[in-house]
């Protein structure tokens, strides 16, 4: 057993089971800021009993994605105790920034999402929701920096401090906005964020189209799926924008990377080719069962079809990184990123023409597309963080001064061994696979319940106003007794 395979593979389990929720909850704070804004907008109380619905689906997944996401603050310290030293300074800055910016805004506006709706005016509880969709937005912002500057490393410089008598490095912020604004954050930023849009849009569409299948709530699920599916079309459009900036970025500041997403091993004078798929084998320095697009990677790369594009036989040995994983699971958020798109604009023009509903295989099949979204997350995911192997820390160039990164091996805790990794793992594993056995009975029960009828939300609203009359008479009658009392003792 491995310290360092264990570590990264908990880290990556922990890391995984943890995005899971965090996408689902911006993608879903949109949609439920749209509804509560038709609402208040039209004053219908289906779009209120819509919102109000997707106010507890929301509460749900908000509550799971805080649980797991703690468990990483701790691995950093337990298991990456080196690397921790390496980048604290960059990190402890942008979490910081996090906890000020998008935490305390995001959790101060929760209570007013969540309790405040009989409690608050309409426009309070409008501008609650609206806080609590960005606070999610912003904390996303400053965990996306974090994790460019270790990718594309700026606006920092290297001091050496003294560790109990061994001088190890640090890497110590000189310019806080260049380190934000380093050469990747906004084109991996916006991908993310957008990415999160999509899995909240197409989760929106999945119950309500599953609503239809079954002939409930069908009034409210077709006002929903006026805003879901054209905001899915729009964001995979997004996407698939978004994802090939970042992409071509690679180029100037990760050729290791492009290379390998496309298993291009040798450079050749030819222009390159692009795969739609295949088998890449290191060994022989092949794609089996590819088929390519020829010129494609050219044209995407240079908007140049007849230039060739760096091979990894570029990149010094050492330095390489895997190439079967991120070459598979790039093409996975490719081809998923495709079929969501294509899906998309199959049910919007079904939506305009006006028979939405009719054909059940359509239904069927937006009611899985969360499942395609979650995974093109988790694919795009893995294709960066495997993707920039070995190192953890990109080396890079700071005022035309080489500055050294950090390899994974060398960001291990000293005092952790391979057992204690893999008992954790362990632990972690069942207790993971409770908490989303839970996810998935609460998740459940919520959209099996589906919203409140319009009908039943205003007697509700009724009931609740008589009874506000009755408490607000009887704490009247008891001061205007208590007032002749005073009275009559005077």
């Amino acid at each position: 057993m491995d310290v360092e395979i264990l570590s990264r593979l908990q880290f990556a389990g922990t890391i995984m089971f943890h995005y899971l929720f965090p996408p689902l909850s911006i993608g879903l704070g949109l949609q439920l800021f749209l509804c509560e804004l038709a609402y208040y907008r039209t004053r219908n109380p289906a779009w209120e009993a819509a919102a109000r619905f997707w106010t507890r689906v929301f509460a749900v997944n908000f509550a799971m994605g805080v649980a797991t996401g703690i468990v990483m603050e701790f691995e950093f310290g337990t298991n990456w105790a080196a690397y921790s030293r390496f980048v604290g300074d960059v990190f402890g800055s942008a979490l910081a920034a996090e906890g000020i910016f998008a935490f305390f805004l995001e959790s101060g506006f929760l209570a007013v999402l969540v309790f405040g709706w009989d409690r608050v005016g309409p426009k309070m509880h409008l501008f609650s929701t609206l806080m609590v969709f960005l606070g999610s937005a912003f904390s996303a912002v400053w965990i996306v920096v974090a994790n460019s500057w270790q990718q594309t490393p700026a606006g920092y410089h290297i001091v050496w401090h003294d560790v109990q008598g061994e001088q190890v490095p640090r890497a110590e912020v000189t310019d806080f906005w260049a380190m934000v604004f380093n050469p990747s954050s906004v084109d991996r930023l916006t991908h993310t964020l957008v990415g999160a849009l999509v899995l909240g849009a197409f989760f929106v569409a999945s119950v309500c189209s599953y609503y239809l299948l079954r002939g409930k709530h069908e009034a409210i699920a077709r006002r929903c799926l006026s805003i879901a599916l054209p905001t899915s079309l729009l964001f995979t459009l997004l996407a698939a924008a978004t994802g090939h900036d970042s992409a071509k970025k690679l180029i100037e500041t990760q050729p290791a990377k492009l290379a390998a997403i496309e298993a291009h091993y040798e450079t050749t004078d030819e222009p390159t080719g692009l795969y739609l798929f295949g088998w890449p084998d290191a060994e022989n320095k092949t794609v089996h069962f590819g088929v390519q697009i020829p010129r494609m990677l050219s044209l995407l790369v240079y908007n140049d079809p007849s230039r060739p594009v760096p091979g990894m036989d570029k990149i010094p040995v050492d330095q390489r990184p895997p190439i079967w994983l991120p070459f598979q699971t790039f093409h996975i958020m490719v081809g998923l990123g495709t079929l969501m798109l294509l899906v998309s604009a199959m049910a919007c023009w079904s939506w305009y023409r006006g028979f939405y509903g009719r054909h059940r295989w359509l239904l069927w099949t937006i009611v899985v597309m969360p499942v395609a979204a979650m995974t093109a997350n988790q694919a795009g995911w893995i294709t960066a963080e495997v993707g920039r192997q070995p190192w953890v820390v990109y080396p890079s160039v700071q005022n035309g001064v080489e500055m050294m990164g950090m390899r994974t091996a060398d960001g291990l805790s000293e005092s952790v061994t391979a057992e204690h990794v893999l008992g954790s793992i362990i632990l972690f594993g069942i207790i993971y696979s409770l908490l989303f056995a839970v996810w998935i009975f609460v998740l459940n029960q919520k959209i099996q319940h589906g919203p409140e009828s319009p009908e039943e939300l205003t007697e509700y609203k009724r009931r609740l106003q008589r009874k506000s009359m009755s408490e607000t008479i009887g704490h009247g009658g008891t001061a205007y007794g208590g007032s002749l009392m005073d009275e009559d003792s005077r």
